[in-house]
């Protein structure tokens, strides 16, 4: 028979702030192998939110490899790619419905979802990190008296934090202008997480063979990260600059990512460029394009 016992789940600081500091949440657990750390993250619709979850996990992968995680996600989504890619397990919980009428079935739908998901996995914690799955998967792990533990990678919280911080055990934000957003008794300033994948660094000389292959390890690079989706300010900006920006400097090259919704418009509207790379979110871009030196460019976009 499994009997509950209690363990400290010490939260990883990634960032040092003047507000870092690491906290220890008593969990529950129902696993007769008290050392074993079961953690179910909820969390995506865009990759600020289910990234920070990934590096998360692999952080506590690393300081005890016999973690086991679940991720709660929704099926076809950029979250349920990243995960897999990451080499995860995730649970499908239903998506939002495009049509508000239905939201209120399709919500109980989804935490009827997370319930059974989360009674088959038995967590000793719940984090979410924001999106629309990160409330039924949280709400479900409060009614089943689990321990939730919430994580805002953005300076201006999303509706579902928002919602879940009233409840949740700690509120971890990456910046310190978030404060003011939650409940300053449960906060606590940790930065963003970065993935063991980025950290571990490939060769800049195999990174630029990815990406221009031939071409000359000691050029300057722009990366231009239009998100996820794709921000339409900036892949307008580039639109225009692009190739003004190539053709003047011969030794500049230009990592485009333009989120995944924008990719066909945008790859059908630009030139064939040999110094030029575009790509929807290719996930080696995370990776590979950390070991190039980075030239910062400030586009000033006006509405």
């Amino acid at each position: 028979m499994l009997m509950a016992t209690t363990l400290s789940f010490s939260f990883p600081v990634f960032q040092s702030t003047p507000l870092s500091r690491r906290v220890s949440i008593s969990c529950h657990s129902s696993n007769s192998n008290n050392e074993t750390l079961r953690v179910a993250f909820a969390g995506g619709g865009t990759g600020s939110n289910v990234y920070p979850a990934v590096a998360i996990a692999e952080e506590l992968k690393t300081a005890n490899p016999t973690c086991q995680f679940l991720f709660l996600c929704t099926p076809d989504s950029v979250e349920s790619a990243a995960i897999s890619s990451a080499g995860y397990d995730f649970a499908s919980v239903s998506s939002p419905p495009q049509n508000l009428l239905f939201f209120p079935h399709r919500l109980f739908k989804s935490l009827i979802q997370c319930l059974c998901h989360l009674r088959h996995f038995q967590p000793d914690v719940v984090v979410g990190t924001g999106g629309y799955v990160s409330f039924p998967a949280c709400l479900a792990a409060k009614l089943r008296g689990t321990n939730v533990v919430i994580h805002e990678p953005n300076s201006v919280p999303g509706f579902a934090n928002s919602l879940l911080s009233f409840f949740a055990d700690a509120i971890f934000v990456a910046f310190n202008s978030t404060l003011d957003s939650f409940p300053r008794n449960k906060c606590f300033v940790c930065g963003n997480p970065v993935r063991l994948s980025i950290r571990n660094l490939v060769s800049k000389v195999t990174a630029m063979s990815h990406f221009f292959p031939g071409s000359d390890s000691g050029s300057r690079i722009l990366l231009v990260l239009a998100g996820s989706f794709g921000a339409n300010a900036v892949n307008i900006a580039m639109l225009n600059l692009y190739y003004q920006m190539l053709r003047q400097d011969s030794g500049l090259y230009v990592i485009w990512q333009t989120g995944v919704e924008a990719f066909d418009e945008m790859d059908s509207l630009v030139k064939t460029h040999p110094r030029l790379y575009i790509t929807p979110l290719d996930w080696t871009t995370h990776i590979l394009s950390q070991s190039i030196n980075l030239k910062h460019i400030h586009l000033k976009v006006l509405n």
